[in-house]
């Protein structure tokens, strides 16, 4: 019995650390480093970074974090996550801005039973029917409807428009989700309008929206474009308002824009530097991440590659394991974790339920005017 009870307690044993030879669990990062979505995907890297920095140690066993650049492209998002999974033996993975790459490495990581944490990968598809996906963010169809619960409701805005990128499933998505929860509540939609990832000029369709005379216009676009919408906007004239989602949650776009995006609005995950009751989290973050980067201030999309690494290093405790599958039953169990955008449950659907933030640009400025509840 002795002999038998010390085979079991082996293989236990080396299950337990076949994720972690040598004492180090090794955890994937796949994010975009290069390509349209540089930006946001850096931001959330560094927080992840940081995270990684305060904590290097896992229940004693060091971490060691691979980055793998999935370039803003879902070819490459899959190709990434396939060589953490194959080539770099890792037993979870942290990614990615943009919710399309997400469902491209999301397909690789489903089939070979690998748990990944999203950062601000939002819209609904990334996790449906996914039993190996997580997120730390709330979805789409939530902040969509906290737009419009804002825009109709706090701006008491009756007549809203809505300008999309057709070739993007986030903000088709969001697009969507806002005029269906505008409308519910009583709104109406007096145009919406069109246009394609990479375009410059957005003319035709501000002139159009200025001659259906909305009082905001709802602008999902990644922080780039929508910059340039804005100062467009700005040079034609208009004088509705735009609100935005996370995706325009970037420091950029105040060097991008200028003075044509004073005023802009827009969701984002419920953390800002600017915030006056910042939790206890929260205000770690802030004041490690001004150690570290000195020359910029902290922002919601580095808050979440910074959440994602917690949420898993608390998975990875509670399942006293790095065996994938462990880890995987341990996330699905996640429920009031400290985190820097707030306390985080995963809901059935593997979906972070927590508050939305809503920031405001003032005289340059981000500034964090609070958080809004959707409407049902």
């Amino acid at each position: 019995m002795r002999k038998i009870f010390a085979a079991v307690l082996l293989i236990a044993m080396l299950c337990s650390c076949a994720y972690a030879d040598d004492g180090v669990i090794k955890i994937g990062v796949f994010n975009c480093l290069t390509g349209q979505n540089a930006l946001g995907g850096q931001l959330e890297l560094e927080g992840t970074q940081l995270a990684h920095k305060l904590m290097p140690e896992i229940s004693g066993k060091k971490v060691e974090l691979i980055i793998v650049d999935n370039k803003s492209d879902k070819v490459e998002a899959a190709n990434a996550v396939t060589r953490l999974i194959e080539n770099d033996k890792v037993c979870a993975i942290i990614g990615t801005f943009g919710s399309s790459l997400a469902m491209a490495g999301g397909e690789v990581a489903e089939k070979a039973k690998i748990p990944v944490v999203g950062t601000s990968c939002t819209n609904p598809l990334v996790t449906l029917g996914k039993k190996y996906y997580f997120r730390v963010c709330f979805i789409d169809p939530y902040q969509g409807a906290g737009a419009a619960t804002y825009a109709l409701r706090k701006l008491n805005f009756k007549r809203a428009a809505t300008l999309i990128d057709v070739a993007s499933d986030y903000s088709v998505g969001l697009g969507t989700f806002f005029k269906t929860a505008f409308e519910k509540m009583g709104g109406e939609i007096v145009a919406e309008l069109k246009y394609n990832s990479g375009d410059q000029d957005f003319t035709a369709q501000l002139t159009e929206l200025i001659t259906k005379n909305p009082d905001i216009v709802f602008l999902p676009a990644y922080f780039a474009e929508g910059a340039i919408v804005l100062k467009q906007a700005n040079e034609l004239g208009a004088e509705f308002k735009f609100i935005g989602a996370d995706a325009m949650d970037n420091p950029e776009i105040v060097t991008l824009g200028g003075d044509s995006v004073e005023g802009f609005m827009h969701t984002t995950f419920a953390y800002d530097p600017s915030m006056k009751d910042m939790n206890p989290t929260a205000k770690q973050f802030t004041e490690e991440w001004r150690k570290v980067h000195p020359d910029k201030d902290p922002n919601a999309l580095a808050a979440v590659g910074y959440d994602a690494y917690v949420m898993l290093k608390d998975a990875i405790e509670r399942a006293g394991s790095a065996e994938p599958e462990k880890i995987r039953d341990a996330l699905e169990q996640t429920k009031d974790l400290p985190t820097v955008t707030g306390i985080t449950t995963i809901n059935v659907t593997h979906d972070a339920e927590k508050d939305m933030g809503i920031v405001e640009i003032r005289d340059g400025k981000k500034v964090f005017i609070g958080t809004v509840i959707p409407e049902n």
